[in-house]
């Protein structure tokens, strides 16, 4: 999606202003979900404790989780176009949108974006335009986007079977992989624990009712039952695909042909001619794998490494080349027979690593999470990029395999050996040169070369014994470290041990040269780790252009990204501090009673004019002047219409009472059952907010008891399984251990244990503020652990979600009269945040059961020095 100014092309990403609008209005949107989608959302939140367990999905997973719900629940799976034209205009679900949007990293008004620039984009859009809604997650290498799409086609197939006739759920899901390497890493969405992102009440389910079917080289049919559900068919490209006929039929070939079997193609031809290089109409071979999916009803179609399905195709898919290609053809003509059939495609999800063709922007992406960000945020390893010049094939494998070896040698990592892998651009290259610079070099350093493991692609070549090592390197069993490739650079191939890649040659795709990189990228234990990357100065030049074309970075900014902290022992000084709390614990029982006769609504005294629509109208002439005419609308406003039958029942869906009693309280009011409906009827919400309510205190008694517990707890807990420490990622700008000078003469004042590490400056501030007050006595910065390794915490209810969290506040302070004091520091911009605030009340009535104080401190004012007393 692109503007022109002055020549210049200039990039929109709605993706990020469609993000800001679900961000900014998360609750309401969220309140309007399928009760199961929006559990399966809970179960799958990060933040979320209700299930007790840690979220297996990553933040970026879940986010783009988050976004695919939002266009379904919310948008229902409406075209791009549509949304686009929707919330500009600011009409029907986006009418009450803010009019801040994103300019790169800034905050700015949407009004910027003239007129001009949205009919381009809309214009862009439009031209590519399927017959089915058309969306790309681009999410990096080694982030789980396999994972992700098998958390997607889950929760379809959830609500597919509990709302069978919602036509925006897929009851069938296609899978498209590019190639034969990914087509076998996606027997993960088969062999995946499903317990890990679907709701355990689910997932028997799932086991029960999902129908696998691969399509690998020996499949020879798609063996699904027509019209059956829950299907998920797993293929690469070839499998699929529409082909044109190559050969001229006999007469005997036409006179006995099925009909089925070949399709004109007059009505898909238009704008392929270039692809098909055909004057006149032609016919496409359909194979039986397709004809079999034209009798599947609502098809999911998914995907997968959409940047490399397509290549230099999804170039031509999305303008950048003059024609469409194979696959989309294939794609468009199931949609085109689906819907005779009448049923549809539901949409296609395009899976990718990159929002970027040829430093573009495609047009259809709905949420991105780019190579950096994974980099800063862990998600991947860091990496060191090395380039080479005048260099020799035996003095480039030299200087990779020796620096490698002193800085991985003797070393595992989740009990796994670290490798290298070296890629050749062809087998002869590999035979003639690498491989004996590779065995010299590990002659030299007393490595065995049993070590060394050579997959060149070819099962003429390459053992079955070979193959089995390679598939089996991410195991604690295997022993191969040095690992020589030709052809496996490609999307496919997950090695979290692989630490290091050396190309030295240039290969004939450039785009392998990025790909090649980016293998040794993926994470690894619990801390992030350091990969290296050797390449020749040509290679290089070619990453250098790669990483802008896809990712709009520089090989500079590859090496500069990632965690710049570092690890810290912290250790419990001894004695270990204990406090005494009070635990406060509330019962609530619910009586019932029996309801006196003729109750008293009182509707008169009901606040009906909040439920007013009101138009207010002022004559321009008379801006000056205070006056303004206001009109009451309410004809206008959409209610709903209530029968006896259905407002009795409506009120029974609340309070759990039999319908009878109920229909004998209205009728036996003292407005009666004609006048309350009547009410209800002219103003919907009096209902919620005022009948049932009070029909509730007339039914039952709600008594509270409450007791309190004192308990003394540990501030930190020893560390488990016998260690001696605990290992905290920390920035050393923001560490404040005991033996700094600084720190010495305040040890008999803090220090529980022997190094805080601070999130925040403003937190590092407060800390020496409050150190230098004579007015308090000790001070334990208690936010550094939130994962179970103190009973410090506090429980509270989140106001979005409604479920249980756990909030872990940042100081304990004891003054000098003995009393405590719990402070939490906070940005200027959250402190009336609802969730802030929700923390805060429940730490108060914790805080005030214990005989505390809870106060928020400002971040500006931590820097600036003001403390809490």
């Amino acid at each position: 999606m692109t503007k022109r100014k002055d020549g210049e092309i200039v990039d929109l990403a709605f993706y990020q202003f469609l993000n800001l609008f679900y961000e900014q209005n998360k609750k309401k949107i969220r309140s309007t979900y399928q009760k199961l989608t929006q559990k399966f959302l809970g179960y799958n939140d990060p933040g979320d404790d209700s299930y007790q367990k840690t979220a297996f999905l990553r933040k970026p997973q879940y986010d783009a989780l988050e976004m695919y719900m939002f266009l379904k629940e919310y948008l229902d799976n409406a075209h791009l176009e549509t949304i686009f034209d929707e919330w500009y205009h600011r009409r029907d679900r986006f009418e009450n949108r803010s009019e801040l949007g994103i300019d790169g990293d800034q905050i700015t008004m949407f009004e910027d974006v003239d007129v001009q620039t949205f009919k381009a984009v809309f214009k862009k859009m439009h031209q590519f335009r399927q017959v089915y809604p058309n969306y790309i997650f681009a999410l990096t290498m080694g982030l789980g986007k396999t994972v992700l799409m098998a958390t997607c086609i889950f929760y379809e197939f959830l609500l597919a079977n509990k709302f069978p006739h919602d036509p925006r759920y897929c009851h069938n899901a296609l899978v498209f992989a590019p190639d034969k390497t990914v087509l076998q890493s996606l027997k993960e969405i088969q062999t995946f624990d499903k317990s890990k992102v679907v709701p355990p009440e689910y997932v028997n389910w799932l086991e029960t009712h999902l129908q696998f079917h691969f399509l690998d080289d020996s499949g020879i049919s798609l063996n699904v039952i027509d019209q059956s559900k829950f299907n998920i068919i797993i293929s690469n490209t070839q499998k699929i695909i529409l082909k044109k006929q190559q050969k001229e039929k006999s007469s005997t070939d036409r006179l006995f042909a099925d009909s089925e079997t070949g399709k004109s193609t007059r009505s898909i031809i238009n704008g392929y001619e270039d692809l098909y290089d055909f004057e006149n109409e032609i016919e496409l071979l359909e194979n039986q794998r397709f004809l079999k999916l034209t009798r599947l009803k609502q098809l999911g179609i998914y995907v997968d490494e959409a940047h490399h399905a397509f290549g230099n195709q999804l170039a031509r898919d999305f303008g950048l080349k003059s024609s469409q290609t194979s696959l989309r053809i294939t794609i468009n003509q199931l949609a085109e027979d689906l819907e005779k059939a009448g049923t549809k495609v539901v949409a296609c999800y395009n899976y990718t690593g990159t929002p970027y063709v040829k430093n573009t922007l495609l047009p259809e992406v709905v949420y991105a999470y780019g190579l950096k960000e994974a980099i800063d945020s862990q998600y991947l390893k860091k990496v060191n990029v090395n380039g080479f010049s005048n260099t020799k094939s035996k003095e480039f494998v030299r200087i990779a395999v020796r620096e490698f070896w002193q800085m991985q040698a003797n070393r595992r990592y989740e009990n796994m050996l670290p490798k290298i892998a070296f890629f050749a651009a062809t087998i002869d290259e590999l035979n003639q040169e690498l491989r004996p610079a590779v065995e010299e070099v590990l002659s030299e350093l007393n490595i065995p070369a049993s070590k060394v493991l050579v997959n060149v692609g070819d099962p003429k070549l390459t053992s079955n014994d070979d193959l089995r090592e390679f598939i089996n390197l991410d195991t604690s069993q295997s022993e191969k470290q040095f690992i020589l490739l030709v052809n496996k650079g490609k999307e496919g191939w997950n090695c979290r041990s692989l630490f290091a890649v050396g190309l030295h040659r240039k290969p004939k795709s450039k785009i392998f040269v990025l790909q090649a990189t980016m293998r040794c990228l993926r994470s690894i234990g619990d801390v992030q780790e350091q990969a290296q990357v050797y390449l020749s100065e040509e290679n290089m030049t070619i990453l250098e252009d790669e990483l802008k074309d896809n990712y709009r970075m520089s090989v500079n900014q590859m090496n500069d990204a990632g965690d710049k902290r570092e690890k810290v022992e912290v250790r419990v000084v001894l004695p270990a501090v204990k406090i005494r709390l009070r635990q406060i614990r509330k019962l609530h029982q619910l009586v019932e009673k029996q309801p006196g006769a003729g109750i008293d609504f009182e509707l008169e005294k009901a606040p009906t004019e909040q439920y007013d629509l009101i138009r207010t109208q002022k004559d321009i002439r008379l801006l000056d002047q205070k006056g303004r005419r206001k009109q009451v609308l309410t004809r206008e406003k959409e209610r709903r219409k209530f029968s006896e039958l259905t407002l009795v029942a409506e009120i029974a869906r609340y309070l759990n009472r039999s319908c009878l009693e109920l229909e004998d309280i209205l009728i036996e009011s003292k407005e009666g059952m004609e006048q309350i409906l009547a009410r209800v009827n002219e103003y919907n919400e009096l209902l919620y907010d005022w009948i049932i309510p009070r029909m509730f205190n007339e039914l039952y008694d709600l008594i509270e008891f409450e007791a309190k517990e004192e308990q003394e707890i540990e501030l930190v807990k020893s560390p488990r399984d016998g260690k001696d420490c605990y290992e905290v990622m920390a920035n050393t700008d923001l560490l404040v251990n005991m033996s700094d000078p600084e720190a010495e003469e305040w040890l008999d004042k803090s220090f529980h244990l022997d190094n805080y590490c601070f999130d925040s400056q403003p937190e590092k501030a407060l800390f020496w503020t409050l150190l230098r007050d004579r007015r308090i006595g000790k001070v334990y910065f208690t936010g550094m652990f939130t994962h179970g390794q103190t009973d410090f915490v506090i429980h509270y209810v989140d106001p979005d979600s409604n479920s249980l969290r756990s909030y872990y506040p940042d100081f304990l302070v004891r003054k000098e009269d003995g009393s405590y004091l719990i402070v939490e520091v906070k940005g200027d911009n959250k402190v009336e945040d609802r969730v802030v605030q929700a923390k805060a009340w429940y730490a108060r009535q914790m805080a005030a059961a214990s005989g505390m104080g809870y106060e928020i401190v400002k971040g500006s004012e931590a820097v600036m020095g003001r403390g809490v007393l």
